[in-house]
Order: structure tokens, then C-alpha cells, then sequence
């Protein structure tokens, strides 16, 4: 698919302090920022925002495990790629001491990310796994009005910083959940899918009402259409159709994947790729249905396999940027340091150098769908015309700035130096 909606052409014209237009005159203009969502998890710089001089590097962190020291290398990694970062509410992790979430650390790091110019998202106010321990053995109506309480809690204390949220997470597999036992599950199975979702949207809109909420799934399956339909009969306002695609098994493939944004967007609404992965070393058997199931002591990246994952990310972006149902694209790890199952799904080895993939999705995002510092002229009336992704801009001058942004539908603008 052609990414061209993507991109706009706008007439600009330019005028100096005094409001008069710049005639016949150099200026460069320079892109700042994508539109589109361009997404990776922040886990790992939740130390580094926060000033700490130790972490817990286990495997069973809820926060990444990417090595201190590693950070700062890390964090111009990231940004140089990334406009919007995901940040971890499960509950389990959040609050492992009931009555002491860790609002402090998430707070200062969604604002550091927000700092860095980087849009934050929370994953997930409501999910069956990794809910806290504590509340498995509660009666069923005071898990409900606990689980309320966290929503509006967590979306009350964030708002303004953290601005979309999973509302809610797989769903379709919520109430026969078997793999644990939690009280989200015990649940689920009281009083059904739709209200679940209805309880997370509600309390999350009633908290934030200008929020983005995304109903969020694994199972790409008709059984999520079915719950998608549902939720919509019901009155259920979603602002975000959520599609996670890890593909430790293999890379889809363009027909497959389109075929299956094409299902969701007959729904209307955007579409978040939420979670996505792709291995640059031996891929999963094929026979595993749960991907958690599959955890080997070693799992290198190979020669071999980082030149198939540079293709596959490429191929995956350029398929998906171009359909104009989707969104945002979240890649779910930068690095192999501490990544999910400690899989070979980063854009970047342990020892912190990049891989081929990160190459060659940088040559796309900041290459390809990118206007660099470029001098344009403007014309006798001081206008000028650029052509480019939709996001923001910036024109300079003299050593004068003044921001522009290229959007759909606003085909002319005037930006004045200061």
C-alpha cells in the first residue's frame, strides 16, 4: 500500500515580526514531529527518570530489565526513533502492597518522557494477569468496587501527562482464563465480557473525559470481532480498536497482516498496533499456543536472523503505514537486554549496539517519511509550499523559529517570527 495520505501539501506563508511577508527569501524548514504514533515501551527507563542508582534486574520484572548502566545509550536510541512510549500500570507490579501503588516513580517518568517531547500511554488499567496476589481471595463485589477504584485512581493521578490508556486487556479469554488463579478472572466470569469492558471504559471516561481508551486483545480471532460488535450494541464508546502482534513465531506476512487490519477497520474506528515483535534469532516452534509457555535458558540473536528481522520490520511498517485504518505502531521492546521472554525481539543487541533493524526503521521514520533541515525560497507574496507527513514543523530564519503543523484538510497557514 501506498503511504501517500500520509503526506500533505500546504501553501505557508511567512512573515516577519512586523507582519510583513517575507519576499524572495531563504528560510529552512525542518520536521519535528510525526502524526502517526510511532511507539516502543519505556519499561526500561523508569531508573534512569528517577534517579536511581539500582534496580531489580530479575527476569520476572513487570518493568523491564535492561541493565543501568546500558540507559543513557539507550534512551538516544529511543528517542532518535520514537514519539510515544508505553509505560506499565499492571497492577501486580504498580501496587504489590495493597494501598501503596507506586504513583511517585510512573508519575516522574511519564514526565520525563513528556519532557523528551514523547506522547505517554499506561498499559493496563484492567487485565486478568498480574493482578495483585492480594486480591484473589476477596468476594467478588469488593474485587469489582476495588478494580473501579484503581481506574479512577490511576486516571485522576495521571491525567495530563498519561492521556490514553488500555482500558481494558484480552478480554475474549478473560473468564476462562485458566493459567492462574486471579480475582479478575473470578470476575469476569460473574458478570460477563461487555460488562468488563463497560466497567473499565466508564470509570476510566467519568475520570478523564477528554482520554483516548483502547480496547486491547492477543486474539485477533472472530470471537474478538464478535466482543468488538457487542461492546458497540451496548452504547460502549471505544476510541481505539488495540491489534498485538507478536510474532515470535514468525513474521505474518503482508497478506495475512492487511487482511487482518482490514476485519477491524470495517468497524470504523483507528487502529493501534499495540504490541509488536518480531525476532532476529531462531523463531518459536510453531506448535506453542501460549507464547509464555515457551522459555529457553538462551536465546541469542544470530547473523542470520537479525537480516530476516530488518527485512520483516521494514516490510511489516511500510504494509501498515500504509493502510489508513491504523494509527499507531507500538514495537514492544528496543532491546534484547532483560526483553519478554527473553526473546531476541529488540532493535538492539544486550551489549547495547544497534541491529540491522534499527537501521533500517530509522531509515524509514527519520529517512523516507522524514523532511530534514532543508532551504526552501519563498515567493514575491511571501508564501512558500511543503510537502510533507502530517505532524509539525518548524521554519527559521535570522536565528527566528516559528512552528507549523501539516494536517489533513488545512491546505494553507501563516506562521509570523517573533
Amino acid at each position: 500500500m501506498s503511504v501517500d495520505h500520509r503526506r500533505v501539501t500546504a501553501q505557508v506563508t511567512v512573515l516577519d515580526s512586523a507582519g510583513n511577508p517575507v519576499r524572495d527569501g531563504d528560510v529552512t524548514v525542518e520536521q519535528q514531529r510525526h502524526d502517526f504514533a510511532f511507539g516502543n515501551i519505556g519499561f526500561d527507563f523508569i531508573p534512569l527518570a528517577n534517579e536511581e542508582t539500582a534496580q531489580d534486574t530479575g527476569a520476572d520484572s513487570v518493568f523491564g530489565g535492561a541493565e543501568l548502566a546500558c540507559l543513557p545509550e539507550l534512551e538516544t536510541l529511543w528517542l532518535e526513533l520514537f514519539n510515544t512510549a508505553t509505560l506499565p500500570f499492571y497492577w501486580r507490579g504498580f501496587e504489590p502492597t495493597r494501598g501503596k501503588p507506586d504513583t511517585r516513580r510512573l508519575h516522574r517518568t511519564a514526565w520525563w518522557f513528556a519532557e523528551h517531547g514523547v506522547t505517554v500511554k499506561g498499559h493496563p488499567l484492567t487485565w486478568h494477569t498480574l493482578a495483585p496476589e492480594w486480591l484473589t481471595g476477596l468476594p467478588v463485589a469488593e474485587i469489582e468496587r476495588l478494580q473501579r477504584e484503581r481506574i479512577r485512581r490511576e486516571v485522576t493521578d495521571f491525567s495530563g501527562v498519561v492521556d490514553t490508556w488500555d482500558a481494558i486487556n484480552e478480554v475474549v479469554i478473560m473468564p476462562v482464563f485458566t493459567a492462574e488463579e486471579n480475582g479478575i478472572t473470578r470476575l469476569a466470569q460473574s458478570i460477563g465480557r461487555v460488562p468488563m469492558v463497560r466497567l473499565a471504559f466508564e470509570e476510566a471516561r467519568a475520570s478523564n473525559p477528554s482520554a483516548t481508551l483502547i480496547l486491547n486483545d492477543f486474539d485477533l480471532s472472530s470471537d474478538y470481532e464478535a466482543l468488538i460488535e457487542g461492546v458497540l450494541e451496548a452504547g460502549i464508546t471505544v476510541d481505539a480498536i488495540g491489534l498485538q502482534t507478536h510474532m515470535h513465531q514468525g513474521y505474518w506476512g503482508e497478506e495475512t497482516m492487511l487482511a487482518t487490519v482490514d476485519r477491524f477497520a470495517r468497524f470504523g474506528l483507528p487502529l493501534h498496533l499495540t504490541e509488536t515483535t518480531l525476532l532476529s534469532g531462531d523463531l518459536m516452534p510453531p506448535e506453542i499456543v501460549d507464547l509464555n509457555d515457551y522459555q529457553i535458558p538462551s536465546w541469542p540473536s544470530t547473523p542470520e536472523g537479525e537480516a530476516r528481522q530488518a527485512d520483516e520490520i521494514v516490510r511489516h511498517y511500510r504494509s501498515l503505514v500504509g493502510h489508513p485504518a491504523v494509527q499507531a505502531i507500538t514495537y514492544w521492546g528496543l532491546t534484547d537486554d532483560g526483553a519478554w521472554l527473553g526473546a531476541p525481539g529488540g532493535l538492539v543487541r544486550t551489549d547495547g549496539t544497534p541491529k540491522p533493524s534499527f537501521d533500517a526503521l530509522r531509515s524509514l521514520i527519520k529517512g523516507e517519511w522524514w523532511l530534514p533541515r532543508t532551504t526552501m525560497r519563498t515567493d514575491q507574496d511571501g508564501r512558500l509550499s511543503i510537502t510533507g507527513f502530517l505532524g509539525d514543523y518548524v521554519i527559521e530564519r535570522d536565528g527566528q523559529s516559528a512552528p507549523v503543523s501539516l494536517s489533513r484538510g488545512r491546505e494553507t497557514a501563516t506562521v509570523r517570527f517573533r
